[in-house]
Formats: structure tokens, C-alpha cells, sequence
């Protein structure tokens, strides 16, 4: 049986006619809901619960004196903290620095890429360096730097120390090492063959590394003969004493 013609279109804005008022209902609904939630009281909000905290009493701590506080000794005068040249000693003739201290860029010199040092050592938070040394006879050289770090974001004065240590292991194959007393992870290494550059002396070599609070401690000694184990631990636990 044929359908009669306009019943389809009729069927269809009918349902058109009824999505319109459902949709137009929906909008309705949420305007008075709106309407209805601002005509209301505000409701306060509950009381943040916290535990009534006890105050203290008796006197207060009294505060550190300059030999216990540690931070008034080593944010003084760095150079101070250097071993003092022995007695017989004079000043080691080819000591760089400018009256005992040290710059970035004097520090940085002494590695083999000094521009990555020099990077290196901003990143670490390089703060100053200070730095004494002396020969005795004709041979006999040690040489001291103290290595102060910021710290506010990094622990400086421990990546100097351990960077150190691992240029020694890497570079010293034929060198003894042991670990330094009272350290947590201080060493020192004590070359076993002399090192043979062109136009220099042969010369042994000893080393020590150690980091305490924000300072890393470097020894250095050299010799044309072999240095004792005992040379390089007194010098490097005498040092360590007064940091």
C-alpha cells in the first residue's frame, strides 16, 4: 500500500520540534538551578582542626662558641686553615696564586682541559681556593689547596674530591693508595715509578684527597726520590686536623 505523500517530512519536523523542547528543558533546568543556588545562604566552611602545640620551657640553648661552631672558623680567613711552612722550609718558587689565594681560573689551569675544569667547577658551585706550599732542599716540593664550595644546590666540595680520586686511579695505574684515617672516603697514592716529561726532572710523586664540610683538601708532594707512605699521610691528617 503506498504511503501518503508528506508524512515522512511531517514525522520528521515533529521529532525536530521535540529534540528543540527537550534541549530548551535541559537549559531551563540548569538556569533555575543556578537561580535557586544564588538565592541561598552561604554555607561556612568547616574549622580547620590543628593540635594546640605546647611552648617550651626553661632557657634557651646558649649559642656555639667560635671553637665549636665550625662555619665560624672555615667562612674566616680560608688561609688560615693551611698548614703553616715548616721550619727550614722556604717558599715553594713556582707556587701559583697571589698571596695565598687561589682563583677559578689559576685552579683550573692546573688540569689538562682547563676550559671543561673551568665549566666544571661553576656548575660545583666553586666558591674561592687558597693555597700554600714549600721545598726543602733542592728536590723535595709540597704544595696544599684548599677548595671551598658554595653547596646550595650541590655538594661540591665531594664531586671536587671524588673527581680527583678517580683522575688519580685513571691516570696512576702503577701507584699504591690507601684509604686516609678519619675520612669518609679520603685517599692518598703514592707513585711507584718516577713521571718522565721532556725538558723536566724525573719526579715521584704523592698525593692526597679529602673532603670536610664544604672544603675539599688536595696534598701534593714531589721528589726525585720515592716518597714514603708515612710523608703523604702526616702531611694529609695534619691538614685535615685544622679544617
Amino acid at each position: 500500500m503506498e504511503r501518503p505523500e508528506g508524512t515522512g517530512a511531517r514525522r520528521g519536523r515533529a521529532a525536530a520540534l521535540i529534540g528543540a523542547a527537550a534541549a530548551l528543558g535541559v537549559v531551563a533546568g540548569t538556569c533555575a538551578g543556578y537561580l535557586v543556588q544564588a538565592g541561598r545562604e552561604p554555607t561556612e566552611l568547616p574549622p580547620l582542626s590543628q593540635p594546640v602545640l605546647a611552648q617550651a620551657k626553661g632557657e634557651a640553648p646558649e649559642p656555639l662558641t667560635a671553637a665549636q661552631d665550625r662555619r665560624v672558623k672555615t667562612d674566616g680567613d680560608l688561609r688560615e686553615l693551611l698548614l703553616k711552612k715548616p721550619r727550614g722550609a722556604r717558599d715553594a718558587e713556582y707556587l701559583r696564586g697571589d698571596d695565598g689565594w687561589l682563583d677559578l681560573d689559576g685552579y683550573a689551569a692546573f688540569h689538562k682541559y682547563p676550559d671543561r675544569a673551568f665549566g666544571a667547577l661553576v656548575s660545583d658551585e666553586f666558591r674561592r681556593a687558597a693555597v700554600t706550599g714549600w721545598e726543602v732542599g733542592g728536590t723535595y716540593v709540597v704544595e696544599i689547596r684548599l677548595l671551598q664550595f658554595r653547596q646550595e644546590e650541590r655538594l661540591g666540595a665531594v664531586e671536587n674530591s671524588e673527581g680527583n680520586q678517580y683522575g688519580a686511579d685513571a691516570r696512576d695505574d702503577d701507584a699504591r693508595t690507601w684509604a686516609l684515617p678519619g675520612t669518609r672516603n679520603g685517599r692518598v697514592f703514592v707513585a711507584t715509578r718516577p713521571e718522565t716529561k721532556p725538558g723536566y726532572r724525573p719526579d715521584y710523586t704523592a698525593k692526597a684527597f679529602a673532603w670536610r664540610g664544604d672544603i675539599a683538601m688536595e696534598v701534593w708532594i714531589s721528589d726525585t726520590r720515592p716518597i714514603p707512605k708515612a710523608k703523604i699521610m702526616d702531611l694529609a691528617e695534619r691538614q685535615l686536623e685544622r679544617l
